[in-house]
């Protein structure tokens, strides 16, 4: 259980974080720093089993149905990682605590920190194939939180949306790879995939699943071409820099190439792709970071460059290349932290970091540029420094790696001339800032900052020493466990000595020392020569390029949607329909679907029902033109015949719920009607052409509407006229009581079997309330919607009124004989309607009814009160809040669906219970209840919402607007 400790930690630290004041910022330093030596004690505790060769694991079961569990797995690589990432970590919050400004929000800071670091530990210790893909995501989530941190800046807000944008789209791709390892593989398991290299490579899915996971490693890792997003996060403070950009997050795509190299390597497809990105970021990264002007962009494109070289390390296939490429990812993780550490130390100090600015700051900053002048060699490889030592073995594989002209030749001079640039820019960050003329005009005057902010650069410095003095007794036991892990009995012997003679690789490394020192020279003298001549790679903008990219996309999604779009609904809909229409003709067009497998004799009276909804249904659509409340009640007659329909198959929950919400929304959108704007027509649009043109498009609608309705019966009939002795409906009907235990099969469904779908439908339900309201908050309906609220009216060429269809009032179409009830009598029917729709309620999981009918009868009574006591009935009831009916209703679903895990048993499950009590007698309770409660509370909060929404809008209106302002129509403006 220490490894769950170990990765509950930060994200328990994470929460306390948000939670602790502003002004804390001590506080907030020492819970981060505890948290992150806490975990590094508990990570160094199981180092005598990694040494050992053991695997430390630990298990708990998440789908078991799907063979997917919660697995936590340290071996001696995962061991190495997640002590960088701990150690490193408390050394970052050290330094984040003295340059972090109190002004700066530290809660904000230290949660998304803490955050981080339990999503890269996840990573590390996965041993689950979809949970890795998870912690994955999340480190792309909080990086993004850490690159924004200054949100108020713009350059931080675009490099944290390109830094997500393409590491989340490789996640996205990476989640692929996974699921069809898996599938190949037959389990999730870590240890099981790592066990079938030969099974993965010799399967006709090889060359896909390896780009996937690439596309994943690459875009982490900023590997070219998508090393874009690492530049621009430099806008981010510079301790999130040092954490992720140089030891954790970017490490996070060469650490799943090593992992999955047991896997994926050794194929000519792997060279190429990993081998040849890992090429391109070499040369490319170390030539661009040669120009940088800014300390950090320096620093940026330097980490692209390293990073290119471990990964073309892993793209050799040689197991020596991978004992390199994961010796070097220590080393770099060292001294780049350090520098940047640097960087930022002269940032806050000075108030710059561009590289024009600087110069001369040994003289007042000693102990800073003694640490960047050691830590720039390490970058360089100077002997007797880590970086001296991978740099070294990097040169060896490039000489010795057999192949072809260009493997034999080409990666040695390729190596040579990366190392060149890396000396050169190395040498430039030193010399430009630290040596030379003493700096003028600077921000702040240069000073050394408090000693606590050096320690962790220090420490680091300290490591490149001794690693590089030692390295065999520091970080040879660490690397040979960590190289066993990946290759097992596959792992070869090797030598880390600091000197191996006169040799080929040190001859390169000499020849690269002094290549960089010449390209130094020569740029001093362009410089001097012609000062204002740009660099070739100043014409290459990649943030400028995802920008327009970005733009492009866009242009065509506003092109799409200008053509798709409209102010009318009609067009939308035919959109919509014909789209539908095609969709589901899909499957009749192969097979014998049409051909019924059994019929059944049809009933004339079930045929003049549908005579007479069909007849609504032409009604509705022909008075929708003149008379929209005619129009709305003949739509609720077709909605009638289809809730018949129900009754007369045997669905009577369906047709009582069918007929509930013909109720209600015919009530709604009946109060809605008068806020439509009037039709208006001028004498320009009465034209002959214009009626044929009308004529025309109504014939269009009619013969679609008539194509798909027929489309989408033939749909229907193919489903019911065929049998499904094996299919899902038949595992519902037998299953339904004995598993869900309720004889009512629909409700069994609905808060059993698919209770995931109808807890994510009541959230829709819940949000499209809300919105509702919102919108009526805010909208204001012309004055001219209230007194003539659906009028048709014609304007001749003077602007004169001609005449008016107006439509009366929503009131006028209730009986006069029912609003001349007493309002006492329709009061007494709230409690009777109380008590139906709770008897619907209770009785729903073995008989008709259930939680969404009881809230709609409930919902209407609460709508036949607005009725009868109109605007000033729910003006008098403002204290009912139907949000606080929402929220309680989604946290009782969502307690009867997690509530369940006491009981070990799955995300919604049932869980029941049978008492006796002394009066009532037996009594059987399930958590089936308390789910239908929440959807009942929902649906009577969601409605009454709209409602209360609509009354307050016309009770301001009508206090508005009390006045008729468009005279009254005559009777014989009327009859015309």
């Amino acid at each position: 259980m220490l490894l769950a400790l170990i990765l509950v930690l930060p994200f328990a630290g994470s929460i306390i974080a948000a939670l602790l004041p502003a002004n804390a910022r001590n506080l907030e330093a020492w819970l981060a720093g505890s948290v992150a030596i806490f975990s590094a004690v508990l990570v160094a505790w199981h180092l005598p089993d990694v040494i050992d060769g053991n695997v430390v694991k630990t298990t708990v079961p998440w789908i078991p149905s799907l063979g997917v569990d919660l697995t936590l797995r340290m071996d001696g690589y995962a061991w190495l990682f997640a002590m960088i990432i701990t150690t490193m970590g408390a050394l970052i919050v050290l330094y984040a605590r003295y340059y972090l400004s109190p002004q700066d929000p530290v809660p904000r800071f230290f949660a998304f920190f803490q955050a981080f670091m339990g999503s890269m530990l996840g990573v590390v210790l996965s041993g689950n194939l979809i949970q890795l893909v998870v912690f994955w995501e999340l480190t792309s989530l909080s990086s993004f939180m850490l690159i924004a941190y200054w949100h108020h800046r713009l350059d931080a807000r675009r490099g944290a949306r390109m830094a997500l944008i393409i590491t989340g789209a490789g996640g996205l791709c990476l989640l692929g790879g996974m699921l069809m390892l898996g599938h190949v593989v037959g389990s999730y398991d870590l240890d099981v995939v790592l066990a079938s290299g030969d099974l993965i490579r010799n399967h006709p899915w090889y060359t896909i699943m390896l780009v996937l996971v690439a596309l994943g490693a690459l875009t982490k890792s900023a590997q070219f071409p998508f090393h874009v997003w690492l530049p621009n996060a430099m806008a981010a403070p510079t301790p999130v820099s040092a954490y992720l950009h140089s030891a954790t997050m970017v490490k996070a795509g060469v650490f799943l190439l090593a992992r999955f190299w047991p896997v994926l390597a050794g194929t000519p497809e792997w060279a190429w792709i990993i081998g040849g990105a890992g090429l391109c970021s070499l040369i490319l990264g170390a030539y661009a970071a040669t120009f940088q002007l800014d300390m950090k962009g320096v620093l940026a494109y330097s980490t692209i460059s390293h990073l290119g070289l471990i990964t073309l390390l892993l793209g050799m296939n040689s197991n020596l290349a991978l004992v390199a490429a994961v010796f070097h990812m220590i080393n770099h993780a060292t001294f780049k932290a350090s520098l940047f550490m640097a960087a930022g130390v002269v940032d806050h100090e000075t108030g710059t970091r561009d590289l024009t600015r600087l110069s001369g700051l040994y003289r007042s900053m000693p102990i800073t540029a003694t640490l960047a002048v050691v830590a720039a060699a390490s970058m360089a490889g100077v002997p007797l420094l880590n970086g001296f030592i991978s740099k070294e073995m990097f040169f060896a594989e490039t000489v010795f790696v057999s192949g072809d002209w260009f493997s034999s030749y080409g990666l040695p001079i390729a190596a040579v001339v990366a190392s060149a640039f890396s000396v050169a820019y190395s040498l430039r960050f030193i010399m430009q800032v630290f040596f030379g003329p003493e700096p003028r005009d600077l921000p702040r005057a240069p000073h050394e900052p408090q000693l606590l902010m050096l320690i962790p650069s220090g420490i680091l410095v300290l490591i490149c020493l001794v690693v590089g003095i030692m390295p065999s007794v520091t970080l040879g036991p660490f690397l040979h466990s960590a190289t066993v892990a990946i290759l097992g009995a596959d792992t070869p012997q090797y030598d880390l000595r600091v000197w191996h003679g006169l040799n080929l690789p040190l001859a390169m490394s000499f020849l690269a020392m002094v290549g960089g020192v010449g390209i130094l020279w020569l740029l001093r003298h362009r410089h001097r020569t012609r000062p204002g001549k740009t660099p070739l790679i100043y014409r290459f903008d990649g943030r400028h390029t995802f920008e327009s990219m970005l733009e492009g996309l866009d242009v065509l999604a506003s092109f799409l949607l200008d053509w798709a779009r409209s102010p009318r609904l009609q067009p939308q809909l035919l959109l919509v329909v014909v789209s539908t229409f095609v969709v589901a003709m899909l499957p009749l067009l192969g097979g014998s679907w049409l051909q019924p497998e059994f019929t059944t004799p049809i009933n004339p009276y079930f045929v003049l029902m549908w005579v007479a909804g069909g007849a609504c249904a032409v009604g509705a659509a022909n008075q929708a033109k003149y008379h929209r409340a005619a129009s709305l009640l003949m739509a609720g007659g077709a909605g009638l015949a289809t809730a018949l329909t129900f009754a007369w198959m045997s669905a009577p929950d369906l047709a009582l719920t069918q007929l509930a919400v013909e109720v209600v929304t015919t009530v709604l959108i009946l109060l809605g009607l008068r806020w439509l704007p009037p039709r208006v027509m001028t004498q320009d649009e009465l034209p002959v052409q214009n009626v044929v043109r009308a004529f025309i498009r109504r014939f269009r609608d009619l013969i679609i509407a008539v194509v798909t309705g027929t489309g989408l019966s033939a749909v229907a009939y193919a489903v019911l006229t065929r049998a499904h002795p094996e299919g899902i409906s038949s595992f519902f009907v037998e299953q339904s009581l004995p598993m869900g235990g309720g004889a009512n099969v629909v409700n069994v469904i609905l808060v059993d079997f698919r209770g995931f779908d109808t807890f994510g439908e009541i959230t829709v339900l819940a949000i499209v309330a809300l919105t509702v309201y919102a919108l009526l908050r805010r909208f204001r309906p012309p004055p001219e919607s209230m007194t003539l609220p659906n009028a048709r009216t014609i304007l001749p060429a003077n602007g004169k009124l001609l005449d008016h269809f107006a439509e009366p009032d929503p009131k006028a179409l209730i009986p006069e004989g029912v609003m001349k009830l007493p309002a006492v009598l329709v009061r007494l029917l709230l409690p009777l309607a109380t008590l139906i729709s709770l008897y619907f309620l209770l009785r729903g999981h073995n008989l008709p009814g259930g939680g969404f009918v009881g809230g709609l009868i409930m919902a209407t009574a609460i709508i036949l009160q607005y009725v009868v006591g109109g605007v000033i009935w729910v003006e008098a009831r403002q204290s009912l809040h139907p949000q606080n009916l929402i929220a309680i209703g989604l946290l009782l679903a969502a307690a009867a669906a997690m509530g369940v895990w006491w009981a070990s048993k799955p995300f919604l499950s049932a869980v029941s219970w049978d008492i006796s009590l002394p009066v009532i007698g037996h009594l059987h309770l399930s958590t089936v209840l308390l789910f239908d409660l929440g959807v009942y509370l929902l649906v009577v909060g969601a409605t009454v919402l709209i409602l209360v929404a609509l009354a307050h809008q016309s009770l301001r209106l009508h206090r508005k607007h009390s006045q008729a302002i468009v005279p009254p129509i005559s009777p014989e403006q009327g009859a015309h």
